[in-house]
C-alpha cells in the first residue's frame, strides 16, 4: 500500500495487491492543466463493457493512482519528441549548427516537426497528428513525461511503443477508422455534434454501458469523451489490434513514441 498524495484533500491510497472481476482499462485525455483532465475506465467482464469517467481537477498524483489500478492506459498525448528535433534544439544549445533540414521546403519542416509514428498515421488513416514540438501539446507533453518518470519510480515498465502498462493513443485516428465524427465535436458550440457522436458510438457497440453520470457527462465534455474513446483503444492494443510498427522503425519508436490506432470494429473489443 502506498500514498501518492492527496486529491480534494483526501490522502491517495493505492493497494497494488488487489483482487477484482474483469481486465480494466484506463483512458486519459490529457492537458496541460488538471481542470481539463479527463479519464475514463472502462472494465471489461462477461462479454460487457462497464465505462465510468471523472474529469475533476485530476492531479498527476490522482492519475498516477488510477493508472496503477488497472491492466492497460491509453494516453491521448505523445510520449516522446522528433529525434532531429531534439537533436537539433541539443546542438543548438551547445553553440553548434543547426541542421540543414531546417530550409523552407515542408518536407524540411516536417523532418523537425513530425515523428515517424505520425508520418504512419497520417498514412494509415489520411490526418495529421499535431506536431509534439512545434504545437501547443507540447507542454501537455512535459506534464505526461512526469506522469511516466513518477509511475517508473513505482517499478512500472515504461515501453514507449507501448508493450509496458500505457500505450499512446490518438482518438481522433480511431474515430475515423470506426467511422464516426473525428472533427468538428469539439467545443461548446458542438455539445449537440458531440452528443450525435456519443449515440453512435453507442450504436456500433451495444455491449458499452455507461455507469454513474458517464453518459451525461460525455455528451457535454469532449474530454471525458476523448478519454473514453483512450480508453477502448487501450483495450484494442491489448488485444494486439493496433497497427505496431515495421522493423525498421522500431528504434525510433522506442525515443519517440508509438501512436496506437485500433484496426478493428467497436463491437469487437468486447470479446
Amino acid at each position: 500500500m502506498i500514498v501518492l498524495g492527496e486529491h480534494e484533500g483526501r490522502p491517495i491510497v493505492v493497494d497494488l495487491v488487489t483482487t477484482r472481476n474483469g481486465v480494466r482499462t484506463l483512458g486519459i485525455d490529457l492537458a496541460a492543466a488538471p481542470d481539463r483532465t479527463a479519464i475514463c475506465t472502462i472494465t471489461w467482464a462477461d462479454g460487457r463493457a462497464y465505462a465510468e469517467v471523472d474529469n475533476d481537477a485530476l492531479s498527476n498524483a490522482y492519475l498516477v493512482s488510477q493508472m496503477l489500478k488497472v491492466d492497460k492506459v491509453g494516453i491521448d498525448c505523445p510520449v516522446g519528441w522528433p529525434i532531429p528535433f531534439v537533436d537539433a534544439v541539443w546542438s543548438q544549445s551547445h553553440f553548434g549548427p543547426w541542421p540543414p533540414t531546417s530550409g523552407s521546403s515542408k518536407a524540411d519542416r516536417r523532418a523537425l516537426a513530425f515523428r515517424r509514428t505520425d508520418v504512419v498515421a497520417h498514412n494509415f488513416v489520411g490526418i495529421w497528428p499535431l506536431s509534439v514540438s512545434t504545437d501547443r501539446i507540447g507542454i501537455t507533453a512535459m506534464r505526461c513525461a512526469a506522469l511516466l518518470d513518477a509511475l517508473a519510480k513505482y517499478g512500472i515498465e515504461i515501453d514507449r511503443v507501448g508493450s509496458g502498462l500505457v500505450a499512446e493513443v490518438y482518438p481522433a485516428a480511431s474515430l475515423k477508422r470506426w467511422q464516426l465524427l473525428y472533427r468538428a465535436y469539439k467545443g461548446r458550440a458542438r455539445v449537440p455534434a458531440l452528443g450525435a457522436n456519443l449515440d453512435l458510438l453507442l450504436g456500433k457497440m451495444p455491449s458499452l454501458e455507461l455507469v454513474a453520470n458517464t453518459d451525461e457527462v460525455c455528451r457535454t465534455s469532449d474530454d471525458a469523451f476523448d478519454a473514453l474513446v483512450s480508453a477502448l483503444i487501450a483495450r484494442a492494443v491489448m488485444q494486439g489490434k493496433t497497427p505496431l510498427p515495421e522493423p525498421e522503425d522500431v528504434p525510433l519508436a522506442a525515443r519517440e513514441g508509438w501512436i496506437h490506432i485500433a484496426d478493428c470494429e467497436l463491437d469487437e473489443l468486447s470479446g
